[in-house]
């Protein structure tokens, strides 16, 4: 039988799958494992006269060859790969297929991507050429279109999901200007205060004092919210190092009461403890558990109706151990629920601001609990009050990695 590549191809071939396992084996992202794959594979076709028959269509020949045993090698690769004969789609591989409909090869390239800015660029017959192709498949998906000619005149069309990094910048973006914006208000408000100070105001000491109360009070929520940033921070740099400390969260919970016993217009007398005596041993971080309970105790102070018991259980179940937090609060509407855990969201952004919420608390619960290999669930209902589940390993059980089943994150 003869072969669709010829041994030199199929040296090549393997030459470029190797490369590809080691860029791996290395921790080369994904992106120059695809970029070694398919520009290996453009090699290996421009080499082979694009798949032909060996003896077939010598050295100078223009006439298409068909794919055959490269096709398998084709469908492999998880990002869509089209093969071009003039403006016609000749092949496209399983991803391409899924993407575009199978309908697509046969049919001319700008009518079958279906965007504007790829069939600018099939239309101008450029070569090594690459494009930005936003809302392809779905509305928030963004695709990366490179171009790479063959010897024969056919070219292969490359489209990299790009979804990840873009909404990766866009989550960045949102942060600076939502941290900016956080920062800038209390920052305009001190100012004024103090220029007001310097002016006029500063002979009266009943006012002087009123306007530095408000100054120092302003000091004070930019002072918090750049130690939560900061603790955001160091969390997420942790984020693949799980903890190996063993911590006794109930020694840890009665601490947390004492501390916040006067805090919230007393609101700590309202703080029920239950759990079993003695020691319940989790693995942990003792300051990030510790900042975990502060923010959703603190939680349930400021947002539970005043003189309601708050919560505080836990139990153990298997190899975890239960940390439930419940108020009797106003409670949280559910199309809320899935977004607490965003940075800087608010269900209510003045009355969280008016008690000194800096919007990033549950942000470092979410990031704490992952860190940490457990789960977390924040349940709520209008009228009745909000209820957050932590499961937490205990001290002695098997860790998982953090990409494991289990380790993410639940919200309802």
């Amino acid at each position: 039988m003869d072969e669709i590549i010829s041994p030199r191809g199929w040296t090549a071939l393997a030459i470029v799958v190797v490369t590809a396992v080691i860029l791996g084996v290395i921790g080369a992202g994904l992106d120059a494992v695809a970029v070694s794959i398919v520009g290996g594979i453009v090699a290996v076709l421009t080499m082979t006269g694009g798949g032909q028959h060996a003896g077939e269509h010598p050295a100078g020949s223009t006439t298409p060859a068909p794919f055959g045993e490269i096709e398998p090698v084709l469908d492999a690769l998880a990002e869509p790969i089209l093969i071009l004969e003039g403006p016609r789609v000749a092949h496209a591989n399983k991803a391409a297929r899924a993407l575009l409909g199978a309908h697509i090869i046969g049919e001319d390239a700008r009518t079958g991507i279906r965007h504007p800015a790829a069939a600018r660029l099939l239309g101008e017959d450029a070569a090594d050429a690459v494009a930005s192709l936003a809302g392809l498949g779905a509305p928030d998906q963004r695709w990366e279109m490179r171009l790479a000619p063959f010897s024969d005149g056919r070219r292969l069309v490359h489209l990299s999901d790009r979804s990840g990094s873009h909404a990766a910048e866009r989550m960045r973006v949102d942060f600076v200007a939502n941290a900016s914006h956080e920062l800038r208000t209390p920052l305009a408000s001190i100012l004024g205060y103090v220029e007001t100070l310097a002016d006029t105001a500063g002979e009266d000491p009943v006012t002087r004092a009123r306007f530095l109360k408000i100054v120092f009070d302003e000091a004070q929520r930019m002072d918090r919210l750049v130690d939560d940033l900061m603790s955001l921070s160091r969390i997420e740099a942790d984020k693949y190092r799980a903890p190996a400390s063993s911590i006794d969260l109930a020694a840890l919970v009665d601490r947390t009461q004492q501390e916040l016993a006067d805090a919230h217009d007393g609101r700590g007398k309202d703080i029920i403890l239950e759990h079993d005596p003695g020691e319940i041993m989790v693995q942990g971080d003792a300051a990030q558990l510790s900042q975990l309970l502060h923010n959703l105790i603190g939680n349930a102070m400021k947002y539970g109706r005043p003189g309601t018991p708050i919560r505080v259980s836990i139990t153990r179940a298997d190899d975890m151990v239960r940390l439930v937090v419940a108020d009797q609060g106003e409670g949280i509407p559910p199309q809320h629920l899935p977004r607490l855990t965003e940075r800087f969201y608010r269900v209510d952004p003045g009355r969280s601001r008016s008690i000194g919420g800096t919007g990033l608390g549950l942000a470092i619960v979410k990031h704490i609990v992952e860190r940490h290999r457990g789960r977390l669930d924040i349940a709520s209902q209008v009228g009745e009050g909000t209820r957050v589940t932590v499961m937490l390993r205990a001290a002695g059980s098997v860790t998982l990695p953090i990409d494991a089943p289990g380790a993410a994150v639940i919200k309802q």
